[in-house]
């Protein structure tokens, strides 16, 4: 509002940034505790951020307020702060999936052989029953969305700095910030929620889990990649978009999938709405990508950040953590669920495992 009447003079990327810190991290955090995907020194970690969300948020609020310099810069440090604790508690929980992954002995070569892990008999619910490799990668694909946050975080130090790395202009120091914000944490939050349902639900059914496995792991490395065709090759960033987009575009199917089998009614309409914002956006983003490679002026940024940009941060990204918030917060707890328990060597009693 205030920037509608000019008062505060920032415009619609500005906007779409803080909408991160404000609405759509804090959501992501939650789902994040609510899912179970954090454990021992992870989740100390990730409720230190969470507790100092709000804090960061009013001063990236303030950075992006000010014009570029030091004080601007000095400002944004707090968001990076806040991004810097969760990206720690990525790289911790990262740290337990693999350290659980090395220790796996025998039961890892069985996997190898069956494609299927063995679970403690004594577990009885489906999410139990889970295989242990589309376990780890939804934690590892949190983890990811954690890390992607401090890249976010330092882009958006670097552009109220003013400073240009890599010779990369405005607005696209602010745009790399929004974009690891948003396609980077927010869709790899989603991504790892949803896959994480499918394989409690959809136990079995190997093949489809397979394929929807493997656009989870595009859709955690693209934006990277997108971001790297910046510096590298304007042809790379195409090719890179293109593939990224279609990658969503499937995660949105993935998710589409998933909604017959999701119990809470608000929980199922907004995770529709969440897969139909993406099926629009998808109209513009591939085009964009084009023109951007030719150098033609039809979709330029303010105009795809408006629409385009409002799609995913709106659409996508706010109403797919909502949704799958509203559900897991039915089957989950605060100390993770049963396969979260059994993937980190913890007994269904309570015992304590690798993770803990």
């Amino acid at each position: 509002m205030l920037a509608r009447m000019g008062i505060a003079r920032i415009g619609v990327i500005e906007l779409m940034f803080l909408f991160a810190p404000l609405v759509i991290v804090p959501l992501g955090m939650e789902l994040g505790r609510v899912g179970g995907f954090e454990s021992g020194a992870a989740r100390g970690l990730a409720g230190m951020a969470q507790t100092l969300q709000p804090l960061g948020a009013v001063l990236a609020v303030v950075a992006v307020c000010l014009p570029p310099g030091q004080r601007a810069g000095a400002w944004a440090v707090g968001w990076m702060g806040v991004c810097g604790l969760l990206a720690g508690a990525g790289v911790v929980e990262l740290g337990a999936v693999l350290l659980c992954w090395a220790s796996a002995g025998p039961a890892a070569e069985m996997e190898k052989l069956t494609g299927k892990s063995p679970v403690a008999p004594r577990v009885g619910t489906m999410s139990a029953q889970v295989g242990a490799v589309g376990s780890r990668l939804s934690r590892i694909a949190g983890c990811v969305g954690r890390v992607d946050l401090a890249v976010g975080g330092a882009w958006l130090v670097a552009s109220r700095l003013g400073w240009r790395p890599m010779a990369i202009q405005e607005p696209i120091g602010l745009l790399t910030a929004v974009h690891f914000h948003f396609a980077g944490f927010a869709t790899a939050m989603i991504a790892a929620a949803t896959l994480r349902f499918a394989e409690a639900r959809l136990a079995g059914r190997d093949g489809l889990l397979r394929w929807w496995r493997g656009v989870v792991v595009l859709v955690l490395g693209m934006p990277f990649l997108v971001a790297a065709g910046f510096v590298i090759s304007p042809g790379l960033k195409m090719v890179a978009a293109m593939v990224f987009s279609a990658s969503v575009a499937g995660l949105a199917g993935f998710v589409w999938g998933c909604t017959g089998r999701v119990e809470d009614g608000s929980a199922r309409s907004f995770l529709r709405a969440a897969a139909g914002a993406v099926f629009v956006g998808m109209a513009l983003s591939g085009p964009y990508a084009v023109a951007d490679f030719v150098k033609s002026e039809s979709l330029p940024i303010p105009r795809m950040a408006s629409t385009h940009g409002v799609l995913n941060a709106l659409g996508f990204c706010l109403l797919g953590l909502l949704g799958w918030i509203v559900e897991s917060a039915k089957g989950f707890t605060p100390e993770g669920t049963e396969e979260h328990r059994v993937t980190l060597g913890t007994s269904a009693r309570g015992g304590l495992g690798l993770g803990e």
